[in-house]
């Protein structure tokens, strides 16, 4: 049995926006599963066979990197196929593998909203942390309501790393990472913001959340496209005021 807690999403669609480019595009996805909370310290010990328990408080302090061997370690404990390979200093998605993976950015979005389309699926104090909380490290997992698909913290509390790049013409490898922070204040705390990081920075307010969900096209998946990548990073253009990455 697994020791995350996955939900099965049905096909649908999600609108994404990229500030930078000035476009708003529609994105269409197939069914995927998605965890019903991020990955907590109690997983993370019982993934790894650490001597401590943990707890159901969300772990943080993970970089892009490792958490994509997290995913593949999750993926070898219960005997699927890892879906990502470490080739020449890269990361490739084996879109085809059935193993534990990072949700796309427009699958992640698609999850948050569970069919609302304003800036938060209910009132933000009671589904999310935030700075009125007045936390000084992430609260216990599942406590706040969870949206219309059960998914629990997926505003506020921690961010979330995804699998795409953040924007390559500007910030090279940088990854995405959604959600929204317990020290994050309010007013940023929304279903359409992006931050990003260096695929090996780590931070006290930043974790992940599991995906699964094989698909045929090993350059194009549930929003993610290799050769939109390489495009993107062709294409260069001036930074939007105040669109910046989040400092660390």
């Amino acid at each position: 049995m697994s020791m995350f807690d996955l939900l099965p999403l049905q096909a649908g669609q999600v609108e994404l926006h990229d500030a930078r480019r000035q476009r708003r595009w529609v994105v269409h996805l197939e069914p995927f599963e998605i965890a019903a909370t991020p990955v907590t310290t109690a997983q993370f010990a019982q993934l790894t066979g650490a001597g401590e328990t943990g707890s159901q408080t969300p772990m943080v302090d993970i970089s892009w990197l490792d958490a994509t061997r997290l995913c593949n370690a999750a993926s070898m404990r219960e005997g699927l196929t890892p879906a990502y390979a470490y080739e020449a200093g890269q990361v490739i998605w084996r879109t085809h593998a059935s193993g534990y993976r990072l949700p796309t950015e427009a699958e992640w979005e698609y999850a948050c909203r569970a069919g609302t389309v304003g800036p938060h699926y209910g009132s933000l104090p009671a589904i999310g942390w935030t700075a009125d909380d007045k936390l000084e490290s992430p609260a216990e997992a599942g406590l706040k309501q969870a949206n219309a698909f059960r998914l629990h913290d997926t505003l506020g509390n921690v961010w979330e790393w995804c699998w795409d790049f953040l924007d390559p013409a500007r910030y090279g490898d940088y990854r995405v990472f959604r959600g929204g922070g317990f020290a994050d204040e309010a007013w940023s705390v929304r279903a359409s913001t992006r931050r990003g990081g260096a695929p090996g920075m780590s931070h006290p307010d930043l974790g992940l959340r599991l995906a699964r969900g094989a698909f045929d096209n090993a350059l194009a998946a549930q929003g993610w496209s290799a050769d939109a990548d390489r495009e993107r990073a062709r294409t260069t253009g001036p930074l939007p005021s105040g669109w910046t990455p989040r400092r660390r």
